[in-house]
């Protein structure tokens, strides 16, 4: 652990020690810049709020399963697979900054990437029956998490509130890109019987359902296996997840879907802040106006501490209300995250308290909001 020169210590009660004093904020090796300094009676409140609330983060990758059994990739990202899954490390985290649900989240086209000056790209396409191969590898994983009985299965609310009271820790199995499935409706049964409750149906190779965001379009919209799948995944009572569609792909959804959506971790886009990764403000009210919610997301694009996350919350409530704001932290995937440990969250909520918001408000962050969108969505 590292200190800073002038040192003052402010308790956190899990095994984080936070100190303020001027620059930044310290618990591990790492340094998280804040952009300002928490007092006490900042921390002891957002301390209490993750005692007695419910929080989820809607998207993230809990200790990387995804890299485990990875074949065939290239050799940036065989370095990074080599680093290895570390599911129990973060789920200490979790535990220590109070956290009830995360999503674990499979990666349908690890496989693909590759790391170029513009980010994350698909190199080449799968091979036959590679990408379904790929996922029951990962499924594989993320099932053998559940045997310690450490972790609950969040199929339900009514799963994340027993998670609650039992002390204990919730996983939402979700997928990120749709490549997986193969133009199956019968593979999306069999992820749905493996509890799969969200899939976000592009990530960084253009599949056999739509466009992403971070390359030129191909499909212009939904593909007819896109469409089906919207309608198929509204009817089994899963939840869309847009982040990462390109525009057209992203309004034919809206177009399609009866339930709400999410766009699990994403930013508005605005005059000094944009990103291909982010949304524009049509995107934004269209998911509001039906109801869906945006996970706000950590990435260091565009913010340079933690209060500048904090400042993108604020923004989005701004943008949609605050019935459609949500946290989206992509942990242990992000890029150059504000948050990148969820001993962050009472600070986190301590913040949002400081800062003006009511206890009711921050809990709809944390997790109302969230919660209210997959009773929707899995009750029909």
């Amino acid at each position: 652990m590292a200190f800073l020169t002038r040192r003052k210590f402010l308790v956190s009660g899990t095994g984080l020690l936070l100190i303020a004093g001027g620059a930044g904020y310290y618990y591990t090796h790492k340094k998280v810049p804040l952009g300002f300094e928490p007092s006490a009676e900042l921390l002891k409140n957002g301390r209490d709020f993750v005692n007695k609330n419910i929080s989820v983060d809607i998207h993230a990758h809990p200790g990387r399963s995804f890299v485990s059994s990875s074949e065939n990739l290239s050799l940036k990202l065989k370095v990074y697979a080599a680093l290895g899954s570390f599911e129990e490390k973060t789920m200490d985290d979790m535990q220590e900054g109070g956290l009830t649900v995360a999503s674990f989240s499979t990666v349908s086209d690890f496989q693909l990437l590759d790391l170029s000056d513009h980010g994350l790209k698909a190199t080449r396409e799968f091979e036959k029956g590679e990408a379904w191969q790929s996922y029951q590898h990962q499924m594989a994983r993320l099932k053998s998490l559940l045997k310690d009985n450490r972790l609950n299965l969040i199929k339900t609310v009514e799963d994340i509130i027993e998670t609650k009271k039992q002390g204990k820790l919730g996983a939402l199995f979700t997928a990120e890109g749709g490549d997986f499935l193969e133009s199956s409706l019968e593979h999306l049964d069999e992820c749905y019987n493996d509890g799969i409750r969200s899939i976000t149906l592009m990530h960084y190779h253009i599949n056999d359902i739509g466009d992403i965001q971070t390359a030129p379009a191909k499909h212009h919209g939904l593909t007819a296996f896109g469409q089906q799948l919207v309608r198929s995944m509204n009817a089994k009572g899963m939840l869309i997840d847009l982040a990462h569609t390109a525009r057209e792909s992203f309004m034919k959804v809206m177009e399609i879907t009866t339930q709400p959506v999410m766009v699990s971790h994403t930013a508005i886009r605005r005059k000094g802040f944009d990103s291909a990764r982010f949304i524009d403000q049509d995107q934004a009210t269209a998911v509001a106006e039906a109801g869906g919610i945006i996970g706000a997301w950590p990435a260091g694009i565009g913010l340079a501490t933690f209060k500048d996350y904090v400042d993108q919350i604020f923004h989005l409530v701004d943008e949609v209300g605050i019935d459609h704001v949500a946290l989206g932290t992509d942990m242990d995937a992000n890029y150059q995250p504000r948050l990148d440990k969820y001993q962050m969250l009472p600070l986190l909520a301590g913040t949002l308290l400081s800062r003006g918001m009511h206890e009711a408000e921050v809990e709809k962050i944390f997790a109302g909001n969230f919660m209210r969108v997959f009773k929707e969505v899995t009750e029909g």
